[in-house]
Order: C-alpha cells, then structure tokens, then sequence
C-alpha cells in the first residue's frame, strides 16, 4: 500500500466525506479517490460476481436522492400527486 503524501492528505481533509478528484497534470486524466468503506459499498457496481443487497442498493439510492434535492421541502409537493 502506497502512504498518503501530505499534501494528499490536506485535500482528503478538506473534501470531508465527499470524493476527492485529482488530475494528472501530465496526462490530463482525471482519477477519484474514494474511502475505503465506499468502495466496498460501490465494488458490486463493478464486479460481475458479487450482487448489492437491497440495504446497499436503498442507501445508494437514498445517497443520490439526497445529492440530487429530493430532501428539500418544496419537493414535497410531489408526494401529494396522484396517479
């Protein structure tokens, strides 16, 4: 495992619980570093072998609903819609 440069870790530190992106200057690639703990979550997106449990899946998508806006209030008048 590689250590963490100072740097690197004053960025982590300031990104908080979000992800943190870095460009390669050289290259103009662009990687995101993530915990480790979100990417055993997020790992079954990715490896055909393994299948989120429905708790994994309903916290992704509760996570994206939340980054997305649903929890503001005005959204709630979409709750009183009818089919």
């Amino acid at each position: 495992m590689i250590a963490v440069p100072d740097e690197l870790q004053d960025a982590l530190k300031k990104s908080g619980v979000e992800p943190l992106r870095l460009r390669d200057p050289s290259t103009q690639e662009e990687f995101v570093v993530v915990r480790a703990e979100d990417w055993e979550r997020l790992r079954g997106v990715f490896d055909g072998d393994r299948t989120l449990t429905r708790d994994e899946q309903f916290g992704l998508l509760h996570q994206a609903g939340l980054r997305a806006g649903w929890d503001d209030p005005e959204m709630d008048v979409y709750n009183d819609l009818v089919d």
